[in-house]
């Protein structure tokens, strides 16, 4: 009985003299995240992703341990946002235009715009968020949200002008289908992982994406044209959202630290859209791809035929009760103020 006194002395002395735990015994009672991303392991976004989760352990002294799962095995791209909402991941990282609709408000950030940046896009994906907060977003904790550089056309065979496009499939999504079918082309819309494999066997003649992906997808490896039409360059936004009731659970302490790490990571997943970008540009090069310049009047012809696709989504947004015209206008002027 008396070695337990002691013992129990000795612990509350160590405690008093503010002596900290082992930072195993800390672990033992940590809070247990998972978080669900479609990117490979090695693409520099999954990198970035996977570093935020090593960040949050290493800020929150081991209280908080986040299970990384990329490459989809956790929950497969379309599935990751309605997965949080679930519980299926604590945490997820995608893209809106995966789940076509269910986002009004963000997706007007990925119209064609003129993207020059992934930074300023991804300033843009942030500035509607938060003027906006619109409702579609509800049912989830935003951790942070970003958008990838300009997104073009690459394809087999070269793209000069508009009419090149007319008889080609392109694989394609959301916003970037829409600007294949108002460009002549068939857009074909698979998820990111896909488009290897359908440029590989042939399935379609090209796509539709930001410069980074010929390495960070190795779609150099697969396309031999890049035609630089800046002028109706698109972007994609992505989410890293987090499950309500996890993030309600977790201790304020905690939540704050999270809180910081967010406003520090997106600016670095900005930065790292365009760094990817020139390394893209590189490896596409070396595989001996071509980029395919734009005069100023063909640049003209681009941006007058992806115009309509602004206009409809007004109309669309709008018979959702959204005003459209006004996140338009928003998300427009905030680009131009940033590039």
């Amino acid at each position: 009985m008396k070695k337990i006194l002691l013992i129990g002395l000795l612990v509350l002395g160590i405690g008093c003299m503010g002596v900290s735990f082992t930072p195993s015994s800390v672990q033992a009672g940590a809070i247990k995240l998972t978080y669900s991303n479609f990117f490979p392991p090695t693409h520099i976004q999954s990198k970035l992703a996977e570093a935020w989760c090593r960040e949050v352990e290493k800020r929150t002294g081991g209280k908080v341990k986040v299970e990384y799962y990329p490459g989809q095995t956790l929950t497969k791209a379309k599935q990751c946002y309605d997965g949080v909402v679930q519980g299926l991941s604590d945490i997820g990282f995608s893209v809106f235009a995966y789940t076509r609709g269910r986002f009004p408000v963000m997706a007007a950030v990925d119209l064609p715009l003129g993207y020059a940046s992934g930074k300023a896009a991804t300033a843009v994906v942030m500035k509607v968020y938060e003027h906006f907060k619109p409702k579609e977003l509800n049912d989830t904790k935003v951790m942070y949200l970003h958008a990838h550089g300009p997104g073009l056309v690459h394809s087999k065979k070269p793209v000069r002008k508009i009419e090149d496009m007319k008889g080609m499939k392109f694989r394609a999504h959301g916003t970037s289908a829409l600007v294949v079918k108002a460009l002549g082309g068939t857009p074909v819309p698979k998820p990111m992982p896909e488009t290897y494999e359908m440029l590989q066997k042939g399935v379609v003649d090209g796509a539709v994406y930001p410069l980074e992906a010929n390495k960070g997808w190795k779609l150099g490896e697969v396309t031999k044209y890049c035609t630089a039409a800046y002028s109706a360059a698109y972007t994609t936004s992505f989410f890293v959202v987090m499950n309500k009731d996890k993030w309600n659970a977790l201790p304020p302490d905690v939540q704050k630290v999270i809180e910081e790490i967010n406003a520090e990571w997106v600016i670095k997943h900005g930065e790292a859209w365009d760094s990817s970008d020139m390394e893209g540009i590189k490896f596409f090069l070396n595989q001996g791809g071509q980029i395919i310049g734009v005069d100023a009047k063909e640049q003209a012809r681009w941006k007058k035929a992806v115009a309509p696709i602004l206009d409809a989504y007004i109309k669309d947004a709008g018979a959702k009760g959204i005003n459209a015209k006004e996140v338009v206008d928003f998300t427009v002027k905030t680009l131009a103020q940033l590039q």
